[in-house]
């Protein structure tokens, strides 16, 4: 790669870690550990230029950091949510971009397939769950099924069926993110044909007050746990200037960083869905406020409070 080329590429990174000073260990590690990779890679193809000697400084100036801020804080727990994961899902808004739009558009396959093909719900949800529901349905009963088991049994096999289910879409990534593309579109399809079949027998916004009590936390971490397939996936495609190697590792751990920030996220939804739910009869302003609480919850700290951060570190 020409060194012109290389610059421009990194200049705007660079630029940041010199001008946004932070006191975070962790983010001073990583600082530290992209700067130097920069390094050796200046070293080895323009040796006597000035951006290594621009970059030389500038890993100096990081490395002096770590020492002054070498004492870990306590508080690690409580920083990693506070700070860290929200500075992944701005690094990442690209890959949670792509990964919610592929969720959408399946969701939408499904409901379309749902609607010219009498027998596609019943493929997708399976004829026993179609039974039941219309069962349930002439009962005057239509969410039955979320009263059946015992709300703890419930919340822990729900709750730990979704985190399986999102690490797995996360390693699928490692196959150039096709097996986490694969996992959006099994499970969008599902919703879509899901909501379809409770839109097509006059309940559609019964169904979005009841399940989306839980559905607005289960589905967006979801999506999240794609976009932690889609860096991985992607960290083995486009390494950009680190060896594909080094560029693994780094998607690996962001995106196990994002998967485990979900972890709080799925337990919270795996509650509501066990203990929350089954109130059917529930107030429609009370299932309303929690929905409604749940999306801006989303919102904020994953869309605008990670772009607060970000502002913040750019001043």
């Amino acid at each position: 790669m020409r060194e012109p080329l290389f610059v421009k590429q990194n200049a705007d990174k660079w630029k940041s870690f010199e001008n946004a000073l932070t006191s975070d260990p962790d983010e001073l590690a990583d600082r530290f550990i992209e700067v130097t990779d920069d390094l050796a890679y200046a070293k080895t193809f323009y040796p006597k230029s000035k951006t290594t000697s621009y970059l030389n400084g500038l890993a100096a100036k990081h490395h002096q950091s770590i020492y002054k801020n070498k004492t870990e804080k306590s508080n690690r727990f409580i920083t990693f949510w506070q700070y860290e994961l929200p500075v992944l899902f701005k690094t990442y808004q690209q890959q949670l971009l792509y990964a919610f739009i592929f969720f959408i558009v399946f969701c939408m396959m499904g409901a379309m397939s749902a609607k010219y093909d009498q027998n596609f719900v019943r493929l997708i949800l399976g004829d026993r769950y179609v039974d039941m529901t219309e069962a349930n349905i002439a009962k005057h009963d239509p969410f039955a099924v979320y009263k059946r088991d015992n709300s703890f049994l419930m919340f822990l096999q729900i709750g730990g069926n979704n985190i399986f289910v999102s690490l797995v879409m996360f390693v699928c990534g490692i196959f150039g993110s096709v097996g986490t593309v694969y996992y959006l579109f099994k499970n969008g399809v599902m919703l879509g044909s899901f909501e379809y079949f409770f839109f097509s027998k006059n309940l559609g916004f019964a169904s979005v007050l009841v399940i989306f009590i839980h559905g607005v936390l289960e589905i967006s971490s979801l999506i999240i746990a794609g976009a932690a397939g889609l860096v991985l996936g992607n960290s083995l495609l486009f390494p950009k200037t680190y060896s594909r190697l080094l560029s693994l590792k780094r998607g690996a751990r962001d995106g196990m960083k994002l998967v485990i920030g979900l972890v709080p996220i799925f337990i919270i939804a795996a509650f509501f869905e066990s203990f929350v739910t089954r109130h059917t009869e529930m107030p429609i302003w009370l299932s309303s406020f929690i929905l409604i609480t749940s999306l801006t919850f989303i919102v904020w700290y994953v869309i605008i409070y990670p772009n607060k951060l970000n502002k913040k570190q750019t001043l």
